[in-house]
């Protein structure tokens, strides 16, 4: 590639996030004569990419391993022949960072929604109650994700009052730790515009149930209808998948924003670290406990519990903690042998002690 082919694709591929370190690290492949693109739409081993000749049309069958993990995924930066027909991808440069959840197979894989994302917008509808295990659900995949998560309530003109508003928000910020919540709506224009200001600093992907209006939101944003909107139903606030596949979309304001169906299943994949950032209080408390080894269930000592007692922590928060950590385990030792086997026996050596201590309780009440 010359340098004046090179400063053109540099501004063509700008508004998409092109960088001066993508540059470098497509360096080897323009080198070969190959055109850098992103990747803004994936169907059934083809995809659209964005390059300095346009949107092409190409053939993933090069970089499609047995893997999932990797597969070309929307948000990828890729390297495109520059002719033929078919024409093909060639590579992806490595990824910043990705949103991955387990599959619904009963194979152990995981599935990469979006790829070198720095901003994840959980989008959850104020139309219906707030399911706050499943608001920590995504929080944790997007912590895990190496992006800044943000949760949004959508629909927010449909609360009545200014008081009852200000509560829900502050449910959510209780739930989700060190996260902005930002209550919007796209009837009164309310909150867009710092939702703008957050999208225009890279690129975002928007998630959630079906009908949490995140397709409505891309619209905002777009300031154009570009994406398919249908309405809830009354009954129950839910909507019908109106968003079948992802798509990135470059923003007027600047930004790239990539929305996606809505999710009905959202299964942890390797997110440890990302269920602790999620209930960070939890692992605070965590550490000033009398023993290092402390699962908070009836240790002496335990300062999670402790917490628990005061008031000082909610017990659902430690409930949601648990089953997302066990989810967590479960997920990891499904491709670990040795895990899996050390799971087993954590698991008899609880239920021994739990039959041991009711044992002791029956002995006293003889």
């Amino acid at each position: 590639m010359t340098s004046t082919s090179a400063s053109s694709a540099f501004s063509a591929l700008a508004p998409y996030g092109w960088d001066e370190a993508w540059a470098d690290a497509f360096a080897p492949y323009a080198a070969q004569g190959l055109l850098p693109g992103r990747v803004i739409r994936v169907d059934r081993g083809q995809c659209d990419v964005a390059t300095a000749d346009g949107v092409l049309r190409a053939d993933t069958a090069f970089v499609t391993p047995h893997d999932p993990m990797r597969v070309v995924c929307t948000g990828d930066w890729v390297a495109v022949e520059p002719g033929g027909s078919p024409r093909y991808v060639r590579a992806y440069l490595p990824r910043r960072t990705a949103f991955v959840r387990s599959t619904s197979s009963k194979r152990s894989e995981g599935q990469i929604l979006a790829a070198n994302v720095d901003h994840a917008i959980v989008a959850v509808s104020l139309a219906a109650d707030l399911d706050l295990g499943r608001i920590e659900r995504f929080l944790a995949l997007a912590w895990e994700s190496g992006a800044q998560p943000l949760v949004v309530l959508t629909k927010a003109d449909l609360v009545p009052d200014v008081t009852g508003l200000s509560y829900l928000v502050q449910d959510v910020e209780t739930t989700a730790p060190g996260v902005p919540v930002l209550p919007v709506s796209a009837v009164t224009g309310d909150g867009l515009d710092v939702l703008a200001a957050v999208a225009s600093g890279g690129t975002s992907v928007l998630l959630g149930q079906s009908g949490a209006g995140k397709s409505t939101l891309a619209n905002a944003l777009l300031g154009e209808d570009v994406m398919d909107v249908r309405a809830t139903r009354d009954v129950d606030g839910k909507g019908r998948h109106t968003t079948t596949t992802r798509n990135l979309l470059a923003l007027p304001g600047g930004g790239v924003l990539i929305d996606t169906p809505g999710l009905r299943g959202v299964g942890l994949w390797d997110a440890e670290s990302g269920v602790g950032q999620v209930f960070s209080e939890i692992e605070e408390l965590a550490g000033r406990c009398r023993f290092h080894d402390c699962v908070h269930h009836s240790e002496p000592g335990c300062a999670v519990l402790a917490a628990i007692e005061t008031g000082e922590l909610p017990e659902r928060r430690l409930e949601s903690y648990r089953k997302l950590m066990r989810e967590n385990e479960w997920i990891a030792a499904k491709t670990d042998a040795r895990l899996r086997s050390e799971i087993r026996r954590d698991w008899k050596r609880k239920g021994a002690e739990g039959r041991a201590a009711m044992e002791a309780k029956r002995g006293r009440w003889r």
